[in-house]
Formats: C-alpha cells, structure tokens, sequence
C-alpha cells in the first residue's frame, strides 16, 4: 500500500525502485525533507522536466504524496502560458510583473498590448484589455500636444444647424481624421449603435457623451473636443441643433470665433431646416448675434441617394441660403465660405473627394487651417465670461478668455459679487499650462470661493479694471419675429454672453429708421415685426455688461421669450441705478 502511494520519481526507475522506496520513506520521516532531497539519485530526470520553477519544484517532488499524474499536471500548468507565448523560459514571477505592466504598453501601442497576459484564462483577456484600453485611449493624446500649444493660435469654431443635419457626426469624423480618436474607440462605439439599431450613429458619440444623447440621437449639452492643424489649436463646440436646447446654443455660440452652419443636402431635410419654424435660420441669425464674425457653409449628406453629388442640389441650397445671411448681416463675399462634404464618409473634410470635380476649394480642414489670424489684444483688462462651474477638489469654472492673459497664482475678481480669488491652476483644452491669452478656453481651478456663489454668467477680472455692472441700460433692439405689438412692461429672456436673465422691458425711446439711422422725435407707443428702435431694459437681478462700444463681446444680446428669438440688439448706455 505504502509503495503504491508514493510517486516514483522517474519512470524509467518504477520496476526495480521498490527497494529505493521504502528507503526513501524511512528517510523521509527521520531527517528533515529537504536536506534529503537533493542527494536522490532519480531527481536528475526531474529538473529535466520542470524548466522554470525551482523552488516550487524541490517541494513538490518530496511533499507530493499523491499519484504521480497529478504532480506532473501541476506541474506542466504553469508551463503552457509562457510556451504560448512563445519564450519557454518565463518564470511565473514575470508573467505578474508583466500583467502590472500591461496598461503603459496598451498606451504604446493602442492596437492591443503584445500577448504580454500570461498567467489569465484566454477568455477573459480580451475582455479585461479592453477594459484597460478604455480608460487608457483619450491619454496619449494629451503630452503630445504640449510642446507646440502656446505657439498656436486658438481658435473656437462652433457647429450650428437643424437637428439632425449632421453636426456632431462631423465632429466625431473631424477628430478621427486628425487623430483625436483612435480607431479602436471608433470601433467599440460602432458595434454598440449597430447593436441599437442606430449605426450611423458612432461617429456623433465621441461628442455625445452623455447616455439620453446617445439613445435619443440628439445633442443637449454643448460638446466640447479639440483638435489640432498644422498651423492651429481648435477647440469644437458641439450646439445642440433642437429648438428646445437653444439657449445651450447660445452658451456655445457666445465663446466661438468661427461658426460652422451645417446644413443636410437631403431632400425634404433641407427645406425643414430651412423653413421658418426650423432651426437652420435661427441659429445663423443667433451667430451673428453672438459676435461670430465669419461663418462655413457644410452642404452635408452630398453622398445621400437622393443627393448623389449633385451640383444642381448644391446650388439650389445656396441660392436659398444667400440672401437670407445677407438680411442676417454676414456678407456673402467676405464672410461667407460654401463647401459640400459628407460627413458620415469623411469625404472633402481633409482630404478632396473624388465623386465631386466640380467643387475645385480647399477641403474643410485645410480650409480652417488657411483662414487670417484673429487679432486679439492681450494686454486688455481680464475679462473671462463663466460657461459653466462645479467641484473637484476646490471650485472649477469654465469659460473662453475674451480679453486680456491670466497666469498662475493671479488674483482676480469675481463679479458682480466682488469676490477675490486666485487661480491655483489653469487648464487650455486639457493641458495644464502656466499662463493663458485671449481666445482659449480654460479651465481654472480657484481658492477663495465656494462652487454655490458662483452662476454661469459671472464674469472674471483684473482688480484694477473691473468691469461694469448694473440692472437698467439703454439698447438699440431689431424686432425679428413677434406676431403682436410689443408695448412697455413687455417680459422676455434676456441672453448677453454667457448669461441669462429675466428682463422687461421699461420704456420705448425712439424708433430708429433702418435705411437713414433716423431717429424718431417723439416717443412711439409700441414697436412692432422688423421694426428698430432704442429702448430702456431692467433686469430682475444685477448683471454684468459692457456697452457695444467698448467691448463688443459684452454688449450684444438676444432676446427671447416662448421658445422663439424675438429680437436682437446691442447696449448703448448703462444706466446708473437711483438709490
């Protein structure tokens, strides 16, 4: 029984080892184990069969008491692995040290880490590299850029249009195409639309972030990604295109240099965009409200089967579309730029398409990168208009600098509620820098404030130079779309940079005469649809507020009341309140 029981050592040896065995007990038990295992004869065989755990292996051969297939199993496990991989000499020790290693070479290359897991079950590895990959795909991204990003210019460029023309798609391919999203992400979300049923979809969801957007399809928030040319660091801001998210538009439209008017070539789309209840004219007319000065033109959808790269549907959307930016106020010369494209496809926003000979321009891209500098002026007062705010370890606000430069350790003013606070540090698209110029957006982390003082619509200052605020001021108003008369005591939501107030309006001063400038000897008693005219606003609470002349960026407003724009105007004077 008890020489059944111990495993021989080899099995050349089991015929005759049965006198060794009993030997080999008796020693076992007197002497300590391990001193006795190496003098043994059959262990050379052993140590042939057992490459790379040595420590392991001495125990096992001598504390074994079960049979012998069992050992050589255990034995043989651990070997697999490393034979799969193709170097039999790994030890154990370094199939952990490689697993901890694992996520700094998906970074490398995220094409999917080198076979480097092998001490895991193969089901599971794909699964939990994917996982790794996940959180590691924005990363590398970052460090490359911060060499070169205060060298470049920064420009915002916004993405305005009806829903569902194809703004955020255009962003997701804009960013894949300059290497802001790898294709593997690209991939992953293309199975997950595909599995709603919704797979033309993963591009727009590297901009669509949140859950509802995703399922609904519909942008709400304003997107935010960057992406860089040769030349320039552009930060996209994603609009939300549905009539209900308008005054998120506005948010973004406010912080924007450039905006980008995407319009659906798709026949039926382009009318209902286009119409007076859609949003395609709405959002170029709150644009040019906000101060963006020049505007592109995106015909998408030109590979669509009704559109097929038509130039007749091309330039029927661009008879349409002309006059009525004129009557906006952009000039179609100058500000104006047209071009087709496909965003689904990518076609014409890097590289020209070959389906369309007839457009002979730049494509999207290299068109953005040809564009004049802005001139901006660093040496102004700081004026830093809040988007948004919330916490993370102390309080951080979001926001586009619009004039004047803000480095570390700076203390600056909140107001209007006159708070101080210093910057403890300051992020440009997601690269921490140490000082920041006009045009960039920022976030910044600051001391001396809690999140719950501050509202979207602060504005940031310099302490020497503080900007205005106040309640009552004078403004020329253009009544764009109002079906009855509007009087004294007339309400609607006041929409100046990032701020959003309720205002009414308290007197009517004189009408203004569009074609002359005019203006108006006695007081009218109402102002009606396309009419101008100089009227006195009070705000329900205090504001911040610039006149046009001074700093154009703060003196321009919409306003807006049942979901529609009903007029736009400029400040023309600030009104000093009676106590």
């Amino acid at each position: 029984m008890d020489a059944i029981d111990t495993a021989p050592d080899s099995w050349d040896q089991e015929d005759d080892g049965e006198a060794q065995v009993d030997e080999q007990l008796s020693k076992a038990f007197t002497t300590s184990l391990n001193v006795d295992a190496k003098p043994f004869v059959p262990n050379v065989h052993a140590a042939e069969f057992i490459p790379g755990i040595r420590q392991k292996s001495s125990t096992e051969t001598v504390e074994s008491a079960d049979p012998d297939t069992e050992a050589s199993v255990e034995v043989s496990e651990p070997e697999a692995p490393p034979m799969e991989n193709g170097d039999a000499e790994m030890a154990t020790d370094d199939t952990w040290e490689q697993k901890g290693s694992e996520p700094s070479k998906a970074e490398a290359e995220p094409g999917g880490s080198p076979g480097g897991d092998g001490g895991k079950a193969e089901e599971d590895s794909p699964q939990e590299e994917g996982m790794e990959e996940e959180e590691v795909v924005p990363t590398p991204k970052v460090p490359l850029t911060q060499p070169n990003a205060p060298k470049k210019e920064h420009v915002n460029v916004v993405f305005i249009g009806h829903v569902d023309a194809g703004k955020s798609t255009i962003g997701g391919q804009i960013m894949y195409l300059t290497g802001m999203v790898d294709k593997r992400t690209l991939e992953k979300y293309e199975k997950e639309a595909k599995e709603k049923n919704r797979e033309t979809w993963y591009l727009s969801w590297a901009l669509d972030t949140n859950q509802e957007e995703r399922d609904k399809g519909k942008t709400v928030e304003v997107g935010r990604a960057y992406f860089e040319t040769e030349k320039k660091h552009f930060t996209i801001l994603d609009a939300p295109g549905h009539k209900s998210f308008v005054p998120n538009m506005i948010g973004g439209a406010s912080q924007a240099d450039l905006a980008v008017l995407v319009i659906s070539a798709r026949k039926g789309e382009f009318e209902t965009g286009f119409e007076k209840g859609g949003q395609t004219r709405e959002h170029a007319m709150l644009a040019k409200t906000a101060g963006v000065k020049h505007l592109i033109v995106l015909i998408n959808k030109m590979d669509d089967p009704t559109v097929n790269w038509s130039l007749e549907r091309y330039e029927e959307c661009k008879e349409k579309l002309v006059p009525f930016l004129k009557k906006v106020g952009f000039n179609p010369r100058k500000d104006v730029h047209f071009m087709p494209c496909s965003g689904l496809t990518g076609a014409n926003l890097k590289e020209p398409a070959e389906y369309c000979p007839w457009y002979t321009g730049l494509p999207f891209i290299p068109h953005l990168d040809s564009l004049p500098n802005f001139n901006r002026s660093s040496d102004g007062p700081v004026r830093l208009p809040i988007v948004d705010k919330y916490k993370d370890m102390g309080t951080v606000i979001l926001g586009k600098l619009e004039s004047g430069s803000i480095s570390k350790a700076q203390q600056l003013v909140m107001m209007p509620n006159r708070h101080t606070v210093e910057v403890l540090s300051l992020l440009s698209d997601d690269v921490e820098t140490d000082d920041a110029g006009p045009g960039e957006n920022l976030k910044l982390r600051l001391k001396g404030i809690e999140e719950e003082e501050i509202l979207p619509g602060f504005i940031l200052c310099n302490a020497e130079n503080i900007c205005h605020t106040g309640r009552t001021f004078d403004a020329q108003i253009v009544i764009i779309e109002h079906k009855s008369i509007i009087c004294p005591g007339y309400n609607a939501v006041l929409h100046i940079h990032t701020c959003i107030e309720e205002v009414q309006i308290t007197a009517l001063i004189c009408l203004v005469d569009k074609k002359t400038g005019d203006k108006s000897k006695t007081r009218p008693r109402f102002v009606k649809q396309d009419q101008v005219c100089i009227a006195r606003l009070r705000t329900a609470g205090t504001i911040c507020l610039e006149t046009f002349k001074d700093f154009p960026q703060m003196g321009r407003f919409t306003l807006r009341d049942e979901g529609k724009t009903i007029a736009i105007g400029k400040v023309l004077k600030l009104v000093a309140e009676k106590d």
